[in-house]
Formats: structure tokens, sequence, C-alpha cells
């Protein structure tokens, strides 16, 4: 046995030892987090089990010149909270002989401290808590009870050196009280590559010993005969230490020389106790839980595995011929990644279903259709709609149906023949598309990935402080799929945005007898949300909702803005209910997309602002607009910094209502002006160009080769505007020091191609 690597854990929030425990469950059920190479893990069962009775032996290889003190999970002499909870003692100190006095007490304590450490692990395992994914794919669940009972023999018999590395037992040491493990056998799943052979996923026990602090691992190997047995050469220990008050941890190894790594699931000794240890200890000290499931927990991790690469590898060639303008690595392997997730879903819920026909979709928002096109091709019927052409559109063929069309939520944009309606990004119709489904047909299903917040009507109002806006939205989103009678399911992708999570509507929670009851409550839902008094014929009518209930940040004219709902008094208007709209005020997105980054604001305005909010800074010193001073000057006035709400503040209310309509608004428009201010953690300065990292001076000779193309393309607005002037020399300031100076821009590259 060696120790291959120690690391001292500072933990200035005392979240030890329970921090460590969170920590081992994310190596536990996400071990891809750390190994790259890996897919995942599929969680086959738990048990408890006792290991048999240690007997005194020779001495055990030291980990260490101190004696140390094994931690318990729990944080202090009684009952211990959680993994990642603050311990009100501070955690556990050393074994004291009471514990060993008092068997019965420490059992006690042990059977909570160990359904404390088995908390991650519950809350994270894929299928129902608790309760592991078995029986699927090629790999059919073992018994984890006859290879647990097979394994005890042994270390009874032949593997008492095994025992000792478990129980950590030194010379001369006393038989303990027996205390039970949590022991779960997992399946870890390599990743599929083109350019790697497909390692085979490897099967391993790992016992948790809660009140010795030490997570093992013992992988498993087929003997001759087809028997599951303990492989030996690649057993490890993680272990806790509390030593002369000092956290850490550690990685132990129980027979180095005989290690082998394959570089995917059992990596080299040197990454185990450099770069994964690294993490352990950080994690530990991390008091950030998600609030989100780990991924890929409603499918088969290695369906869907093979499903994303084989897609990889089909699709791969669409980054080199991407028309648009957008990033074609990020866009094209995030939908690869959603195309596979969906055709495992479906595959699976065809088992479950015992059909064969592939399941219909209609994806609306469908964006650059790439969705649609994947999954057409893998031969589900469907089509995508969205409200403006793309360019790629072209590019698919006449298989992949594609339409431009705005949808609105009205009785007439209902799919009573489509299996599957799809949100990917969906915008203005994300909280729609549940109680689109729900009322195409009972056997109707929905998948969203919200990413922008929208309401029924308008921008999405976060109405609970303690969350994220992102997780009030998703609760939001699950809450219409409930009210819609949906059993909403969520699950985290494993795409490359920050916006992963999707709901999943499968199943409705009531029978197709009561759908007219159920549509009456979406009804009153939807108009009591937007506090919409009326509601569309032929439905009953929502019970008026007091004016207190309405946001207090609505606009004049009806229409939500980024911070609250339209106003409540807004009803359905008599024409809206002839027409069979549902709620009246929705608004589809415009065809003709608005540039919205303040760069098709007229420039007199923009020089306005820029002008007022230097004068601002400059401490009102009056600007001169036809200044013309060099740099000779001893002092330069840099002004002072303002935030943000302080410049907003003294503008006027007409440019503040013009810069809102703006993405970002007035911190878009000071950002393009960075010739002039520079923003830095919400706060305007102006930019001193001294600071600046500049063009190195060169001879004279070699500056008209050298320097940037678009060196003195444009005014220098210190130069006309500053009271001080630039404060930079003319040779040395990247803009024109008077329109002699300036030189035409350079053509681009679409330009010369044009010409």
């Amino acid at each position: 046995m060696a120790e291959m690597g120690r690391a001292a854990v500072c933990d200035r929030g005392a979240l030890l030892p329970g921090g460590f425990w969170a920590a081992v469950a994310v190596w536990l059920e996400r071990p891809q987090v750390a190994n790259k190479r890996l897919c995942g893990v599929r969680l086959e069962s738990r048990r408890s089990a006792v290991l048999p009775r240690t007997e005194a032996r020779g001495p055990r290889s030291s980990t260490g010149p101190e004696q140390e003190q094994r931690a318990a999970v729990g944080c202090g002499p009684e009952d211990g909270p959680g993994p990642a909870q603050r311990s009100p003692e501070g955690g556990p100190g050393p074994r004291s002989d009471a514990d060993l006095e008092q068997p019965q007490g420490r059992r006690q304590r042990g059977e909570k401290k160990r359904e404390a450490a088995a908390a991650p692990l519950l809350a994270a395992s894929p299928g129902q808590p608790g309760k592991a994914r078995v029986g699927e794919d090629d790999f059919p669940a073992s018994d984890l009870d006859s290879l647990w009972d097979d394994f005890s023999q042994s270390l009874a018999g032949d593997n008492q050196d095994l025992l000792a590395f478990l129980t950590g037992a030194g010379a001369g040491s006393q038989p303990e009280a027996q205390h039970e493990l949590d022991v779960t056998l997992r399946i870890v799943i390599p990743k599929r590559s083109p350019r790697c052979p497909l390692s085979a996923p490897k099967r391993e026990i790992v016992v948790q010993d809660v009140l010795s602090g030490t997570v093992t691992f013992l992988p498993l190997e087929e003997d001759d005969k087809g028997n599951l047995k303990v492989m030996r050469s690649n057993v490890y220990q993680i272990q806790l230490s509390h030593i002369k008050e000092e956290w850490f941890i550690s990685v132990l190894i129980f027979c180095p020389e005989r290690w082998h790594s394959d570089g995917i699931v059992y990596p080299k000794l040197t990454w185990l106790g450099g770069e994964l240890l690294a993490k352990l200890a950080r994690w530990s000290v991390e008091s950030r839980p998600s609030g989100f499931k780990s991924t890929l927990s409603l499918i088969s991790i290695v369906k869907y595995s093979k499903a994303y690469q084989e897609l990889k590898e089909k699709y791969k060639d669409m980054v080199k011929v991407w028309p648009e303008v957008t990033d074609p690595e990020k866009f094209v392997y995030e939908d690869v990644a959603i195309a596979a997730y969906l055709l495992v879903l479906w595959e699976e819920e065809r088992a479950e279903r015992g059909v064969t026909a592939k399941q219909s979709f209609v994806d609306l928002g469908c964006g650059n259709g790439l969705l649609v096109h994947m999954l057409s091709s893998e031969g589900h019927p469907g089509r995508g709609i969205d409200v403006r052409r793309r360019k790629i559109w072209d590019m698919y063929g006449p298989q992949t149906r594609l339409e431009e069309d705005a949808i609105t939520p009205n009785d007439r944009t209902l799919f009573p023949d489509v299996d599957w309606l799809i949100g990917n990004h969906s915008d203005e119709l994300t909280p729609w598309i549940p109680v689109i489904a729900a009322r195409s047909s009972y056997n109707c299903r929905f998948f969203v990935l919200p990413c922008c917040f929208f309401d029924f009507i308008g921008r999405y109002h976060r109405r609970q402080s303690k969350q994220t806006q992102y997780r009030g939205y998703l609760d939001f989103i699950t809450e219409v799929g409930l009210t819609c009678g949906f059993r909403v399911e969520e699950d985290c992708l494993r795409i490359p945005s920050t916006k992963r999570v999707c709901l999943i509507g499968k199943s409705r929670t009531y029978p197709a007898a009561g759908e007219a009851s159920v549509d009456a409550q979406r009804t009153q839902y939807i108009h009591r949300r937007q506090g919409c008094p009326g509601s569309p014929p032929g439905r009953a009518p929502a019970p008026p909702v007091p004016r207190a209930a309405a946001s207090s940040m609505d606009r004049p004219d009806g229409r939500s803005d980024s911070h609250g709902a339209p106003d409540a008094g807004a009803g359905p208007v008599p024409e809206a209910r002839a027409e069979g709209l549902w709620l009246s005020g929705f608004r589809s997105r415009e065809k003709a997309e608005r540039v919205r980054n303040c760069a098709a604001l007229p420039r007199d305005f923009v020089d306005q602002v820029v002008l007022q909010v230097a004068n601002l800074l400059l401490g009102r010193k009056q600007l001169n607009p036809t200044s013309s001073h060099g740099a000779g000057f001893k002092t330069w006035n840099q002004g002072e910094s303002l935030s943000l709400a302080e410049v907003a503040s003294r503008l006027d209310r007409e440019t503040l209502q013009r810069l809102k309509q703006e993405c970002g608004g007035l911190q878009t428009l000071l950002k393009n002006s960075h010739q002039v201010f520079q923003v830095l953690k919400g706060r305007v300065h102006i930019r001193d160009w001294r600071a600046e990292k500049l063009p190195k001076e060169r001879p004279p000779e070699a500056k008209r080769t050298l320097l940037s193309g678009a060196f003195k393309t444009r005014l220098c607005w210190f130069f006309t505007h500053h009271p001080d002037g630039c404060v930079l020399p003319s040779d040395r300031c990247p803009f024109a020091h008077g329109p002699g100076e300036l030189r035409p821009p350079p053509a681009t590259e679409r330009k010369k191609q044009r010409l």
C-alpha cells in the first residue's frame, strides 16, 4: 500500500467533513466532470454491509510521519449534518475513548451519519430516488448481494491484506465494534470516439466507510468462467484525515507496483494523486450546492454516447459550410447533442409503449433548422416552423420540411396528429408549448429547452428573490406544464451552453375523460398569471385578480418590459375572442430581425449621450467642441468614475426610454464608445490611452508597413472634445488629430469580393 498524494484542505467555512462526502459523491456519480475520457456512470444498486472483524496482524505501511486521526463523517460527537452542510461545532475531532467504550451509542450515531453521507447519492441517482436504472442496454444488472457475499468470504480467507486496507487496521490493533458500510455497484462508461477504440464499460464496487472517512473503489473483472471478482491490482482509496487541527485528503493505492492503466477508465497513478486529488480538495470546501439534476439522468448514457458519436461523425462537415453568421461549432455540436438525446429518449419511449413506429414532431421556433434536419434524416417524420427563413435552409434538401410562419397561440395553431412538440430556445413560445401540446391532443407530448425568459405575454419577471432568474424561470415552465396536466420531468443536457436544462412532459396526470375540466383550469391559470378577467369563448371565465397582484413596472402601452408583465387590466378584446386567440396581447418576433445593440441609433443621438456622460465624469467641466490641445500640458483631467446607476440617474427620461429599447441599454452604448469610456465592474471611467498597449515606436521607414490597416481611420474624440486635448502625441495616437491625418478605412473581405 502506498500513498500517491496528500492535499491539505483549508476549511475556512467549516464545511468538512460534510463537504468531503459531497465531493466524493461527484466522483462517484459524475466522474466525467474530472475524467473527460468518461461518458458517465450507471448506478446499478446499493446496500448496507458489514466487513468481517479485523484481527491483529503485522504492521501496516504508514501514510505519513504523524499518527493520523481518521475522520468521522459526522460534524461532532452528536448527529452531524449531511454533505456540504455547515456544522455548528465546526467539524469532528479525533475518535475518543468514549466512542470505543459505548459501541451501542456509536452504532446509533453511525446510522444517522451514514444516512447523511448517502444523501448526495440518493439525490442525484438516475431513475427513481434511491433506485438505480437496471436491465438496460447490453449490460445486465449484477446481483450486488451475491457479489458482496463472495467478496466478504474472500476477505476472511485469502484477502486479509485487502481487509486491512479497507479497515485501516494497524499493528496490534484491537477488533473494533462492527459498523455498517454503504456499498454501491456502478458501471463506468467510457466515451466513444472514432479515433480511439471503444473501451468496454467496467464495473466497480464502491465502499463508503462513513465513520472512518474513507471510500474504497474495488474494480471488478471476469475470470475464466465468466464470474466477477475484485481486480486487486487497481484497488484504490480516498481518505479524509484530521491531523493536528488540519484536514487532509489522501489517495492510497493498494498495489501500486501492479497498477494497470488503460488511460480511460483506469487513469495513471500520477493523475489520481495529482489532478483528481486537487479537484476533490477544491470541491470539498465549495459551499455551492447545485439546484439542478446531474446530466442525462432520464436516459441511458451508453445509448446516448453511441448516438452522439454517430451523429457527430455524420454531420461534422456542417461546420465547414456553415453559411450563417453564428458560431458553427457551437450550434452544430449543440444540435447534435440535442438530437442524440431526443433519439434515445424516443427509442426508450417506444420500448416502454411496445410500439415500433417512430414518433412525429414539430419544432416550434426551429431557427436554423438543423435539429429538424437531423431528426428527419434519422427517420422521424416532422417539420420545423420559424418566423424567419434562414440561408442554411436551402442546403438541407426537400426531405427536411421547414416553414416560414409566425406562431400565435390560438385555436388554429394545434397539432392533433403530432406526437411531440419541441421548443429549442423558442423564446416567446416557450411557456405556450405545454399549453399547445395539451390542447392539441391527449397523446401529444412536449420537450422544451428554455433560454430567454418570456412569460405568456412579454418578458418574465422573477417573483422569488432567493432563486436565480434561471432557476425561477424553469420552475415557472414546470408549473405551466403541471397546470396543463403533464407529469413534468427535468434533465440536464451535455451541450456547450449555460442554459442546458430541459423540461419534458411525457404523460398526463388525468384520464382523457377529464380533458374539459383540466382545460378550464389551464385557461384560468393563464389569465390569472397575466391578470386577465376575461376568457376565450366556450370556456369558464377566470376570477378577477386583485390589482395588487399586477406588476408595478408596467409600460404605458400595455406591453411588458424586461421587468414585468403587461397591465393587469388588459384582457382579451372582442376581436381577439372572435379570432379564437387564447390571450390578447401576444406578439411573436418580427420577421425582419431588428438590430438592437445600439449600432443602429442615430449618430447625433449617440454623440449627445457620449458628451453628456463625459461631462458628468469630468466634473461638469465644460467640454470644448473644437479643442485642439496637444500633449504639452503637465496634467490631464481623467475625471472620476461613476456607477452605471449613477450615470443613468443623471440622464433625462427621454434618453433613458430610448436606450431601454436596446439590448443592454446605456451599458451597451458606453461599451460601444470604447475610444472614450471604459466600463469595469459596473463603473464608468474615462479611458486613459496611456495605459493601453499601443504599437511600439519603429523607424520612420518601417511605420507605413507595420502599422495596422485601421490606424487613424477615425477622428480622435479627445483631440476634438476634451478640455485638455488628447493625452497622446499625434504620432502615438491611433486616431487622427484633425481631418488632415485621416486615412481611408481598409476594404473588408466581403467588399473585396463584391468588387
